[in-house]
């Protein structure tokens, strides 16, 4: 449902938001007939939206190959992340699981919710799996081994050293980069990325998603999931459960901006990899994931209510995102405006604020050198929004005629 008052603070959000909601329409209605393949999609979209929408624009044959990419990654992490599994069992399913993509009868229950879904009918993929190219599969079953396998290492190993931080998060989202980079390179659309770069894609990612999860990880039941290194937040807390208790609110924060001032490191080496790509589609997969991080990153910075509740990017602003993240020129303007958004909050008393405002003047210098910022549509930085009757009036006819439209298009495919 639309949120009325965040269309009256934000009014330029309803027409991306409009356009997000008849693409997310229409690719259900695109959903192939093939049980396997139907449930393949159904399921992308029950678990990522937005990710499944810049994945439906790709062309056939890579679109399929990532979709089984994204699955089949997606049920290893629910085998990872689900900590009511023992690890004497959850050890040997990880290792493994490589080869059980190649099996149409494997399935292990476990997750919740849409995970579980996945897992039960997991045969589905695994059949989805088996028509991709031979190159595609090569590919998928090598980064899902090396995943597995850290993975399986780091159940038994504790993230103490920064180097243990990016070890894991390469395991889990690197390896998601130099991936991709081979399945684009198998499509023949786009050159062999190096897997410094592609690394990095993953990592920043990733980063982002560690930060902005602190409390759901920290409250897991029936055990506490915990990635942000020892090596940073003992410099504040005895405990990084600790991060979370009202009292220790100052020492939090600023063990979260070392956090966010960790992962800006990765941004040279992102903007580079999506600068060398050519094919438009493979391209607006790749940026709208990374502006979302900058913009995540920029929400969190300095904000307590990291470890009090959720943070992050308003719909109407993600819809926006998508719908204009067309060009490197829109990648350059997001980053720099978030990045402007980021050091404006600051606070001169950070520990760590020299290294942030060095981390970012480095990707400011790196936007304002492409020479493309003149052309950049602003995703953030507005005048104070003026409302009148008639503009009020406008936004309740354009939400009545989208949940009218709906209302019929569901009936329709009932």
């Amino acid at each position: 449902m639309v949120n009325l008052r965040a269309i009256l603070k934000h009014p330029d959000d309803l027409y991306p938001m409009v356009k997000l909601k008849l693409a997310a329409r229409q690719a259900e209605r695109q959903i192939p007939a093939e049980p396997h393949w139907a449930f393949c999609y159904s399921m992308l979209h029950k678990v990522s939206r937005s990710f499944g929408l810049v994945i439906q624009q790709l062309d056939t044959d890579l679109r399929d190959a990532v979709c089984i990419f994204y699955l089949v990654l997606r049920a290893l992490d629910t085998v990872e992340d689900d900590t009511s599994i023992a690890t004497e069992i959850k050890v040997p399913i990880l290792k493994a699981f490589h080869r059980h993509i190649y099996d149409r009868d494997w399935h292990f229950s476990c997750g919740t919710k849409h995970y579980k879904v996945l897992m039960d009918e997991f045969h589905h993929v695994s059949t989805a799996f088996l028509e991709l190219g031979r190159g595609y599969q090569e590919a998928i079953e090598d980064i899902t081994m090396r995943m597995g396998a850290g993975m399986a290492k780091f159940i038994c190993k504790e993230v103490e050293t920064i180097d243990d931080y990016d070890e894991y998060c390469h395991y889990v989202a690197g390896l998601v980069g130099l991936g991709l980079s081979k399945l684009f390179h198998a499509s023949g659309k786009e050159d062999l990325q190096t897997d410094a770069i592609s690394n990095s894609m993953g990592l920043f990612l990733q980063k982002t998603n560690i930060i902005r999860d602190y409390l759901e990880d920290i409250n897991e039941i029936p055990k506490s999931r915990m990635f942000w290194p020892r090596e940073i937040w003992s410099k504040y807390v005895n405990k990084l459960e600790d991060l979370k208790e009202e009292e220790n609110s100052d020492k939090a924060v600023q063990c979260l901006n070392d956090m966010v001032t960790n992962a800006l490191i990765h941004v040279e080496d992102c903007l580079k990899y999506m600068r060398a790509l050519r094919d438009p589609a493979i391209f607006r997969f790749c940026a709208v994931p990374q502006i979302m991080a900058i913009g995540t990153l920029a929400l969190c910075y300095n904000n307590i209510q990291v470890f009090r509740g959720v943070v992050k990017m308003r719909r109407g602003l993600t819809a926006k995102v998508i719908d204009r993240t067309k060009t490197m020129s829109d990648v350059y303007g997001a980053f720099y405006d978030f990045s402007l958004m980021l050091k404006s909050k600051i606070d001169e008393g950070d520990p760590n604020a020299k290294k942030t405002k060095d981390n970012l003047e480095k990707i400011l210098k790196n936007c304002r050198e492409s020479g493309a910022l003149s052309q950049r549509k602003s995703y953030i930085i507005q005048s104070k929004p003026q409302y009148s009757a008639t503009l009020i009036a406008v936004i309740f006819i354009l939400i009545a005629i989208l949940l009218a439209y709906l209302s019929t298009t569901r009936q329709n495919y009932m």
